[in-house]
């Protein structure tokens, strides 16, 4: 057997950042062969990750960074499975190594970026080795990227939160801070209203309608408990009016009368289709003001939506793009 000095162990380490333990072991199984340890060592975190496929990984590190061009931002989320790894000084650093990589090969998906060439191995075979050394699930989670006239980046403290928006101009980097923060808040899910699908917006219309209809029953159905003297507050469910029968709030009569009233109303309303188009379509630009970051008030002055903070700077001014991920958020 080949002697396993002290050096090698730590050439191993530095090539790897596997435990020097670890190193150690696998340079004897391997008999003092690099390639051939290196490979145990992926072996031996596949086996792991293998093990833990069952285990969530909730936690981890999201960074983002905007390339040296201020044209292109990227984000990305390496995940674990506790809070003790993901403060960890190596994982975060890893994740940072990661977001380099990206940034150095301008990526554009995560596929992409697994297969990117890092270190001794790719990005993928690096996370499965770095989680034999952690004894955790791990696994690189989420990439994005935007690109755009003008960039940002904002980061919320304890790596845990991301948002990148792509500008179409140039502007002064406070505002285009303050719109990153506002993604961050508030969690748009487009940028406007023709970024939505119309898979969600025929659901949020169908939404809106059954919800219109049943408003307008309940009104009825209030009035007509209200006109028996019955309290709709005592009766608007039946374990309610079990509950309220036994407490002696209301009758068994009152109980029993309730749920046909409630039937009753029910069947006979006809709700006016023309006011239930109308109602729903009032829902719906609810709706976009509340998920279209462009439509949305804005955080720091709600007598503005984001669009008009923005032509306040610049008439033409606005967003193309953004990007946003958080771990809990």
């Amino acid at each position: 057997m080949a002697e396993i000095k002290a050096s090698d162990v730590k050439k191993l380490r530095d090539l790897t950042g596997a435990g020097m333990m670890d190193c150690k072991k696998a340079l004897a199984e391997s008999n003092g062969d690099f390639d051939a340890a290196i490979d145990i060592l992926r072996k031996k975190g596949q086996k792991v990750a293998s093990k833990r496929a069952d285990r969530e990984a909730k936690e981890g590190c999201v960074i983002g960074t905007t390339a040296a061009d201020g044209k292109s931002a990227y984000v990305v989320s390496l995940n674990c499975e506790t809070d003790f790894v993901a403060k960890n000084e190596d994982f975060v650093k890893l994740t940072k190594d990661i977001l380099a990589a990206a940034v150095a090969a301008g990526v554009d998906n995560l596929d992409a970026l697994k297969a990117l060439p890092f270190g001794a191995s790719t990005v993928a075979e690096e996370v499965v080795q770095f989680s034999g050394k952690t004894g955790e699930k791990m696994e690189l989670a989420y990439f994005g990227k935007v690109s755009g006239e003008q960039v940002y980046c904002y980061n919320h403290m304890g790596n845990r939160l991301t948002a990148l928006v792509a500008f179409n101009k140039a502007l002064d980097e406070t505002v285009a801070k303050n719109v990153a923060m506002q993604v961050a808040a508030m969690a748009p899910i487009a940028v406007d209203k023709d970024g939505i699908s119309q898979e969600i917006i025929d659901k949020e219309i169908e939404v809106a309608k059954e919800k219109t209809v049943q408003e307008q029953i309940q009104k009825k159905v209030e009035a007509a408990l209200k006109k028996e003297g019955i309290n709709p507050a005592h009766v608007d469910s039946d374990d309610h009016i079990a509950s309220n029968i036994t407490k002696g709030w209301i009758t068994e009569e009152q109980g029993k009368l309730a749920k046909e009233i409630k039937e009753k109303v029910a069947a006979e309303t006809v709700v006016p289709a023309q006011m239930v188009e109308n109602i729903a379509k009032g829902r719906l630009n609810k709706f976009y003001e509340e998920v279209t970051l462009l439509n949305q008030k804005y955080e720091q002055d709600n007598k503005l939506t984001i669009r008009q903070y923005l032509q306040s700077v610049d008439k033409d001014l606005t967003v193309t793009d953004f990007k946003r991920f958080g771990l809990g958020y």
